[in-house]
């Protein structure tokens, strides 16, 4: 099922997440968005048939009707031009029926993302650029455990720095954590998994503290969380590299070069530079978000903040095995019933 839904190429198919920021901008001002509502049974390919750009879907069992209402009110004054009135006319909400979920084989571990898969990440990189990093490891650790499956993602969190450029959505904490516990608890009856494994390469440190504040409140027994970055400082923080730079983007040119858009990458990654922002600069806007916005608007910044020139320091290989490493001691502590040491959000912002 997750095979009709992860990006395989960039500015293609009906998910928006497989989009770039730019490729969105270009289409007409009276492009439809679709956002669906439906069961956790529900395959993608049959969403697929409501429309030519669908948004990462909302699940009936993870849900309250005042969490629903809340959810889809946040994401529509988010989307696609944070805080406009617009968006009512552009994201048209499908709010499928509720199906039965078909009986299936328990796991011994489930594991899914929580990223902001509907999140700028500059002008060459998709929207759904944290899911594709943190599938490319769930899938290998797939591979290698016997009992370890993936369930979908969970697609929205907290973001703040992509609001400024449009195309991104934040849904805040106080809805962020409840969703989380809502769909650990709605997988846990419907799965029964004998443990939930949870990741996430989003760095701000208030979407991860709500994931894991929203496992601790469900009903999971064993589980672990992990911040996928979190063994990267000196590849990115220390290099001032935090989001949508080199990082990033050799991660998800290792997963395949077709997510990149051949447009700007790499031929044009002097004009990138040219336009990104500064780990500094954006610290200092983020608490004034109407400030964020005109800093952006008078300067035209491209969504970058941090170094796409780290680009060029940097081997993917070391950095998805450092990732997977840590991830699969993760994976194997919980297999062999070893209490988690992987239980918080972590201290570092990137």
């Amino acid at each position: 099922m997750l095979e009709d839904y992860l990006p395989k190429r960039v500015n293609t198919g009906r998910w928006v997440p497989a989009y770039t920021l730019d490729a969105l901008r270009e289409l007409p001002e009276d492009t439809e968005f679709i956002l669906p509502v439906c069961s956790l049974g529900t395959s993608y390919s049959d969403l697929e048939k409501l429309g030519k750009f669908i948004l990462p879907p909302l699940f009936h069992e993870a849900l309250t009707t005042d969490l629903k209402d809340r959810l889809l009110s946040r994401i529509v004054e988010c989307f696609p031009t944070y805080a406009s009135a617009e968006n009512q006319n552009r994201v048209k909400i499908v709010e499928l029926p509720e199906e039965d979920l078909p009986e299936t084989e328990s796991p011994r571990i489930l594991a899914f993302s929580v990223d902001t898969a509907v999140e700028e990440h500059g002008p060459h990189l998709p929207l759904g650029t944290d899911t594709i990093q943190s599938y490319s490891v769930l899938e290998r650790l797939a591979s290698e455990f016997t009992g370890f499956h993936l369930a979908r993602p969970l697609e929205y969190g907290q973001l703040t720095w992509g609001l400024p450029f449009g195309h991104s959505v934040d849904i805040t904490t106080d809805l962020l954590t409840p969703y989380v516990t809502g769909y650990c608890n709605a997988v846990i009856d419907w799965l029964k998994p004998e443990a939930l494994y949870v990741v996430d390469v989003h760095g701000s440190i208030t979407h991860r503290q709500a994931i894991v504040d929203g496992i601790r409140k469900s009903n999971a027994g064993d589980w672990a969380f992990r911040w996928l970055h979190d063994p990267l400082p000196e590849f990115a923080s220390e290099r001032g590299d935090q989001h949508a730079g080199g990082v990033e983007t050799i991660l998800v040119e290792r997963v395949s070069k077709d997510l990149l858009d051949s447009n700007w990458w790499p031929d044009r990654i002097d004009e990138l530079a040219a336009r990104q922002m500064s780990f500094e600069k954006a610290v200092e806007l983020t608490p004034n978000l109407d400030g964020f916005c005109e800093f952006v608007k008078e300067h035209q910044s491209n969504g970058i903040i941090g170094d796409i020139h780290n680009y060029h320091r940097l081997d993917a290989k070391v950095l998805f095995d450092r990732m997977l490493d840590v991830a699969r001691n993760d994976v194997q502590k919980l297999l062999e019933g070893e209490k988690s040491d992987s239980q918080s959000a972590g201290q570092d912002l990137w």
